[in-house]
């Protein structure tokens, strides 16, 4: 171990330090803080010692798993949540701080003592261990030893340009293939909302499609310059040019508004004096527009499909019309602003659920209103630490309780929002088969207890670390009693 932990000696308050004190003192810090980081990686590393090998009672159900490359020991996958609890991450985060570690430990030992002594960025060192951790034990040591040669005095920038042409180096060929499989990789993402309300679109597409969606933007872009022109520079337009792309209908009439006869510069003749048709004139593109012109106003709406959009409001917000609107999958944007989020779209209003009702039933399929109250009350997945990312699709409406059929002595009322709690995929299998333990307390609360005991509660203010005395009083409470501690309640006299 390093002196990470070791206590400072004291020293004079900065407000009585000379300039060349507040030098010091800023070195002395940057050193801690670096040696800080190393203590959660040396704790990272002595978890994956512990939890090295299967756990005899749980073969099969905990498997192992190597989040470091090649040459670094297996972990236990249900054993990193636990740590992930205790260090109030995500378990991403703390799977990324375990690979990572391990990497520089066992691969990358060189680079590993520089980062011990605190005379360089931790993540910068971590950076490398991902970016090398397909490469095989033995040819990593390359880039182990041309990092740890200048990863002390340069700049990051500097040493991760150094450390990607080692990588490339130290195998050549798996490079080329990498490059290949990137090369064919198409995808089209969105960013999450910001604090304004705009996305980011990011697609990988092919030049030939790359040139007609930008030439196609620049068309509309160009017609909205008699609109709005005088008021919003030419990225602005681009920007809301994109946005017609989504709705062909609305698009198609724009266009045609703005072709006139002026614009045709005449048309082709074939030898015997008939019009040519151009390439990109298909055959069936008369039938397809006398389609087109005999849909409804409700199919072309259609046509641009239909998504279920849950939107969170306060009633002060919707009565004055004013205020913050949560949007999921989206992030908060202001209520006025939902306006361009639905302005073009069919809406149509669901039922508002009344949270302080309660369903039950006796089959182990949650019924859809009692998964629509069970998510909305928990607001979002009910794993501790969870980002507010999921959506309803996206989980599993998990027994907090498990499931006993009735033919087996289970008994009735079992599936319901007091013993139900939303977790995606990961989470559920880790609840189911990792030894942790999970109790309803209360509209939206869950507690959590790790194999070794830590406790966390969840709920609407975020997740928080439980005394023993808490959590022994919310989990043995009886069943329908709700304990809040440290919640004083006031009771007026009779």
């Amino acid at each position: 171990m390093t002196d990470a932990t070791a206590t400072p000696t004291p020293g004079p308050a900065l407000d009585e330090c000379g300039a060349r004190a507040v030098l010091g003192a800023a070195s002395g810090a940057l050193r801690a803080r670096r040696l800080a980081e190393v203590a959660e990686m040396e704790i990272a590393a002595q978890w994956a010692v512990l939890h090295g090998h299967p756990d005899p009672g749980r073969e099969g159900r905990d498997p192992m798993v190597q989040p470091g490359g090649d040459g670094t020991p297996e972990v236990r996958e249900h054993a990193l949540p636990e740590l992930a609890m205790a260090r109030e991450t995500h378990q991403a985060t703390t799977r990324a701080l375990v690979a990572d570690t391990l990497d520089l430990v066992h691969r990358l030992p060189r680079v590993w003592a520089v980062v011990r002594a605190g005379e360089c960025e931790p993540w910068v060192a971590r950076k490398v261990a991902t970016q090398s951790r397909h490469l095989s034990q033995d040819r990593v040591a390359l880039v182990d030893r041309a990092v740890a040669r200048m990863i002390r005095g340069h700049a990051p920038a500097t040493v991760l340009q150094a450390a990607a042409a080692r990588i490339i180096e130290a195998d050549p060929e798996s490079h080329a293939m990498r490059r290949e499989i990137e090369r064919r990789r198409r995808y089209v993402t969105l960013s999450r909302s910001d604090e304004y309300g705009y996305r980011t679109i990011i697609a990988r597409i092919t030049a030939g499609d790359a040139a007609w969606i930008d030439a196609m933007v620049d068309r509309v872009a160009d017609i909205l310059v008699a609109e709005h022109g005088h008021d919003h520079h030419r990225d602005e337009l681009r920007s809301r040019a994109l946005g017609w792309l989504a709705r062909p209908a609305d698009l198609l009439r724009l266009l045609l508004d703005h072709t006139f006869p002026a614009d045709d510069p005449g048309e082709p003749e074939e030898p015997d004096g008939e019009p040519s048709r151009p390439v990109w004139q298909t055959e069936h593109l008369d039938r397809t527009l006398g389609r087109l012109a005999a849909l409804s106003v409700r199919q072309l709406a259609a046509l641009r499909g239909k998504g279920t959009v849950y939107v969170h409001l306060a009633e002060s917000a919707l009565r004055r019309q004013a205020g913050l609107a949560r949007v999921e999958g989206d992030g908060p944007m202001l209520v006025q602003a939902l306006s361009e989020l639905l302005g073009h779209a069919d809406v149509r209003l669901m039922p508002v659920l009344d949270l302080h009702l309660t369903g039950r039933g006796d089959a182990y399929e949650h019924p859809e209103p009692v998964k629509d109250q069970v998510w909305l009350t928990a607001g979002g997945d009910a794993f501790p630490f969870s980002p507010a990312t999921a959506t309803r699709a996206a989980v599993d409406f998990d027994h907090a309780v498990p499931y006993l059929p009735p033919d087996r002595g289970g008994p009735p009322g079992q599936t319901g929002t007091h013993n139900s709690a939303p977790l995606r995929r990961r989470h559920h299998r880790w609840k189911t088969h990792g030894g942790y333990r999970v109790r309803p307390a209360g509209p939206g609360r869950y507690v959590w207890q790790t194999p070794h005991g830590l406790c966390l509660l969840r709920d609407h203010h975020g997740t928080r670390r439980l005394t023993d005395g808490e959590a022994e009083l919310i989990l043995t409470a009886p069943p329908g009693v709700d304990i809040y501690p440290g919640v004083e309640l006031a009771y007026e006299p009779a």
